[in-house]
């Protein structure tokens, strides 16, 4: 089975490689003009997308076919301060530009917006402001020229004392999103609320891909092993490669906090039960260290022996 490596938004092997720059609201506020504020935004966003295209560039030249996109790339974007702003109109050609190099190479990108990003909360202004959140997301990857196999990685989100109806809510209001929008969305296990079974459950109901993320799993789960659940899991892909999430813990006393790099011997011990489904996959590295994290781990890999490296990025196994 082949299995590619990818990592989370900011590359720490390139000088000023992160497109996270930002500013709060508190600090806008300073700004008395509204015009003068939205230039400030509009100089974080177009810095925020060329140090982008400047990682793709960067991954290109190392193989590394999977990225995921921050959620900052265009500041404050779903917040009222920035209503009006066509931010898709103005960085047209920057925009374009990103999605012409994963177009080109083929690379999977993906988005996770924020924890906040809540669409089974009782609370109608949370639901509301979470679907203003996606419709952003959307907004940028259509603004790429990416179809659907550009995704958005949510959780299921609170349990409210109610799980049952806090899934049903969720059930409600991922069927009132647009098609197009509804079509990008991928649904992950998190590590306090929602197990790898009732997620797997849950897109199995709405006919949604899973990402497996094996350290939640490893902090919540009901008991099930993932030898039995990772065939079910794979196939709410379809014909599409799945994809899964990977991280090791911090510290004992710290489990749900990610460690800076990847523990071989969990890595390995993965690879072994995913090789019963023997089906190609991707991972995402979430890793502190990032890329960093992701090329240790490449090169723990080349004493394993089952392991025959393909790529700076990429193994059979």
């Amino acid at each position: 089975m082949r299995i590619r490596l990818g990592y989370v938004a900011i590359s720490l092997s390139l000088p000023q490689g992160s497109p996270n720059k930002t500013t709060t609201l508190f600090n806008l506020n300073k700004i008395e003009n509204k015009v003068d504020q939205l230039s400030k935004l509009s100089r974080l966003a177009r810095e925020n997308l060329a140090t982008q295209l400047r990682v793709l560039c960067y991954n290109v030249a190392h193989n590394i076919e999977m990225f995921r996109i921050t959620s900052h790339l265009i500041p404050l974007a779903t917040h009222p301060i920035t209503r009006g702003w066509d931010y898709c109109e103005e960085f047209r050609e920057e925009l374009f530009a990103i999605g012409d190099i994963v177009k080109k190479h083929s690379l999977r990108i993906s988005a996770h917006p924020d924890h906040f990003t809540i669409l089974n909360s009782p609370v109608d202004s949370v639901v509301e402001a979470a679907i203003a959140d996606l419709h952003y997301h959307d907004k940028l990857f259509d603004a790429m020229g990416l179809g659907a196999v550009a995704k958005l990685v949510l959780h299921v989100g609170g349990v409210y004392k109610d799980k049952p109806q806090s899934l049903r809510r969720f059930v409600a209001a991922f069927h009132q999103l647009p098609d197009g929008l509804r079509e990008r969305i991928i649904i992950e296990n998190d590590d306090k609320s929602y197990a790898a079974e009732e997620v797997l459950a849950l897109c199995q109901e709405i006919k949604a891909p899973m990402v497996l993320d094996v350290h939640h799993h490893n902090c919540c789960n009901v008991g099930t092993g993932l030898f039995t659940l990772l065939p079910a899991i794979f196939a709410t892909w379809g014909t599409t490669i799945p994809k899964i999430h990977f991280s090791s813990p911090k510290c004992g006393k710290n489990i749900r906090a990610h460690a800076d790099y990847i523990n071989i011997d969990e890595f390995v011990a993965f690879l072994a039960v995913a090789k019963e489904c023997n089906q190609d996959f991707d991972v995402m590295i979430e890793a502190k260290q990032k890329d960093l994290a992701l090329f240790a781990l490449m090169k723990e890999l080349q004493k394993i022996p089952k392991a025959r490296i393909i790529n700076e990025a990429a193994i059979e196994y």
